[in-house]
């Protein structure tokens, strides 16, 4: 009797020691938010930003990408085809999705365009060209020769169709360099009363134009009537030069549309600039880009974009790098 009793004992205290309350409310299971995918970043990389132009050019499309949704940054190439490679090897190594590219050299840029095309990642050209079709998405530039042929047709009308005149080239490595200057002289050579003493490289740079100017003006200032400069900091420094020689009456044209010229031109100090669109064109690159990252694969190699001549009869529809009325399409 004794035994049976200690053996239902045991089992009692078995059945009740390996019992466990059952919980009212099973435990909550810890769950992460979901990861916020990444802002996709867009790189814009500028030949310089030693130039009013093309600080404009950049932060445009730097605000236009981050209008869309986008991360972006600038990289300054400084005129520098070598920094122009490292920034585009940080750009692909940071996983940026596209490259807004303003290129510091025609033919030296095009082997950065191709590395970032077999890496998948589409560049858009603004305002300078490369000279290959088939490695940038798309190129937006300007109209360089039509813009010259007209900013050429208004010298030879400033100047009464006869004049001596200096001229004061770009970066010469710059496709720029070379349609503008092709541009003018398509029209000017036609008038043998108009006579060119002189042709000098400034890089497209204000101090180096300046520097120019006044040598040009020791050895040819006496009969200078007019200088053609390929570009508004030139045209800046040039101007700088003559106003400092006490030499007004020398006619200096630019192309750009840079402000600091449209306002000179109100004041009837330069005579003509051919307005460019830097921010049209930033922006198109811009929108681009956001439609490429969204899956689009088709866009035009090249897309012209007109430039307008600038004169004391019509600078009052121009000002802040374009036109006062923006919403009128500058598309050839």
């Amino acid at each position: 009797m004794i035994r049976r009793i200690a053996i239902v004992a045991v089992i009692a205290f078995v059945a009740v020691g390996c019992s466990k309350p059952s919980p009212t409310t099973a435990p909550a299971v810890a769950t992460a938010p979901a990861a916020a995918a990444a802002t996709p970043k867009v790189a814009v990389v500028i030949s310089t930003l030693n130039n009013p132009w093309f600080v404009v050019l950049g932060e445009t499309a730097k605000a236009r990408a981050e209008e869309l949704g986008y991360e972006a940054t600038i990289f300054n190439s400084e005129n520098d085809t070598a920094k122009e490679a490292s920034h585009f090897e940080n750009a692909l190594a940071g996983g940026y999705r596209a490259i807004l590219f303003n290129a510091t050299d025609s033919d030296g840029s095009i082997a950065n365009v191709r590395r970032a095309k077999a890496a998948g990642v589409p560049v858009f050209c603004i305002d300078r060209e490369i000279n290959a079709t088939d490695a940038a998405t798309s190129q937006i530039l300007s109209d360089n020769h039509g813009g010259c042929v007209a900013l050429g047709q208004a010298f030879v009308e400033q100047l009464g169709e006869k004049g001596t005149y200096v001229e004061i080239l770009g970066y010469l490595g710059d496709n720029n360099a070379h349609n503008r200057s092709k541009g003018f002289h398509e029209v000017v050579d036609n008038y043998p009363d108009l006579k060119m003493v002189a042709q000098q490289a400034a890089d497209f740079d204000r101090a180096k134009a300046l520097e120019v100017m006044e040598t040009l003006l020791q050895k040819h200032g006496d009969g200078l009537d007019a200088v053609f400069c390929g570009n508004d900091s030139m045209a800046m420094g040039a101007y700088q030069a003559l106003s400092a020689a006490g030499r007004d009456d020398v006619k200096v044209f630019g192309f750009d549309g840079a402000d600091e010229v449209v306002k000179l031109i109100a004041a009837k100090k330069i005579a003509a600039t051919g307005m460019q669109f830097p921010k049209k064109m930033a922006r198109q690159a811009a929108e681009y880009a956001a439609e490429w990252i969204k899956g689009k694969r088709d866009f035009p190699q090249k897309v012209p974009v007109a430039v307008e001549v600038v004169t004391a009869d019509n600078v009052g529809e121009y000002g802040d790098y374009g036109a006062k009325d923006d919403s009128r399409p500058a598309t050839n």
